[in-house]
């Protein structure tokens, strides 16, 4: 029998549950392949036992409509960058990939299928590079990958952050508030910009597109009549002002990254001292946005970038993503997959649109 290993790695999403699945019944298939799920990203190859479970069709059955991980996931351990922690309570960094390309090769996998977004897809370009059989799968609710139109769980995120936002415009009207709505979107603008216009936004702030607060000031004002009227904004969580630095604070022990999150806030102080008369109210997403069951365009997003995964390893096609181009489930290479991310260009036709939409960026 072939054996074939499954992992999801990074932050969670909707939909990775679909691949695992879409990946499984697949496989089950062709009859002399048999997959196996890798508990918390590699974790589950250098942990002692490896922690490693096979992916029955008992095991995989239903999966497809639950949000999250049957194999759980996490963004404390790239096998590049692994974070250990020292005697005196600081976290030291080093190079483990070596180590895992060992671990792998004795357990004997003539497959490895890994499941995440531009880290993930780095460290399997890594791994490739040092023989390692493996496939990746573009994963990301930030939609900020390139080398694919789509990508799974953004639009699940979109339609939970658009389903807040219509709730907060009935607030907003009937108190005659400024209502900010925070969503994910560290680099990229995708969900606010993707939100903004399906909820009818009147501000929409993104970190490719600096904002100015005196403009955002005077944007309110016209929205304003004998102090009535309503303003909804909804901005990404990396976006940042023309004057100042973007809100984060010291990720936890064995992150990689600086923890966002309370942009919303500062933007409401901004706008006060900037001499908004009106009230201000404020909302933050957060994780709600990766969670609960995928939507129907995720579910088969997800389920067919599995059974090509799959057909990709079957052919041994090593070295390569699937991904979605022009309506079409495709491939391409891992080192085209990470040459860069997929930002928001101010020339983009949504952007453009939405300022056609009135929608203003604070530029």
């Amino acid at each position: 029998m072939k054996k074939l290993l499954i992992l999801t790695g990074g932050g969670d999403c909707p939909g990775l549950n679909a691949v695992i699945r879409g990946v499984a019944k697949r496989a089950r298939k062709e009859k002399d392949w048999e997959v196996f799920g890798c508990i918390e990203g590699f974790n589950g190859v250098f942990n002692s036992p490896h922690e490693l479970i096979k992916l029955t069709s008992t095991k995989t059955a239903g999966i497809h409509v639950r949000g999250g991980t049957i194999l759980k996931t996490t963004n404390k351990a790239n096998p590049i960058n692994f974070p250990v922690l020292q005697s005196d309570g600081t976290t030291k960094y080093i190079d483990r990939s070596d180590e895992l390309v060992e671990r792998l090769k004795s357990l004997n996998f003539d497959a490895i299928i890994n499941i995440g977004g531009d880290g993930s897809q780095k460290i399997s370009k890594a791994l490739y590079n040092k023989g390692i059989p493996i496939i990746g799968v573009p994963k990301t609710i930030d939609n900020d990958l390139s080398a694919t139109d789509i990508t799974f769980g953004f639009h699940t995120a979109v339609q939970i952050a658009t389903d807040s936002f219509d709730k907060l415009v009935t607030t907003a009207e009937s108190h005659h508030r400024v209502m900010i709505m925070e969503v994910m979107g560290r680099d990229a603008g995708w969900i606010a910009l993707y939100s903004a216009i399906a909820g009818g936004a009147e501000i929409c702030l993104i970190p490719e597109i600096p904002y100015d607060v005196r403009k955002l000031v005077k944007r309110i004002e016209t929205r304003y009549r004998r102090g009535r009227g309503f303003v909804n904004i909804v901005i990404a969580e990396g976006a940042k002002p023309k004057e100042g630095t973007i809100t984060a604070a010291a990720g936890e022990k064995g992150s990689e990254h600086v923890r966002l999150g309370g942009v919303a806030y500062q933007l409401s102080k901004q706008l006060k001292d900037a001499g908004c008369k009106a009230e201000i109210r404020e909302t933050v997403l957060g994780h709600v946005q990766r969670g609960g069951s995928p939507i129907a365009f995720d579910r088969i997003l997800a389920t067919l970038f599995g059974v090509k995964a799959f057909e990709l390893a079957k052919e041994k096609k090593f070295g390569n993503m699937v991904a979605f181009k022009n309506n079409q489930i495709t491939y391409v290479t891992l080192e085209e997959a990470t040459k860069q991310p997929n930002f928001v260009s101010k020339d983009l036709y949504l952007v453009q649109a939405a300022k056609g939409l009135n929608i203003t960026f604070g530029d």
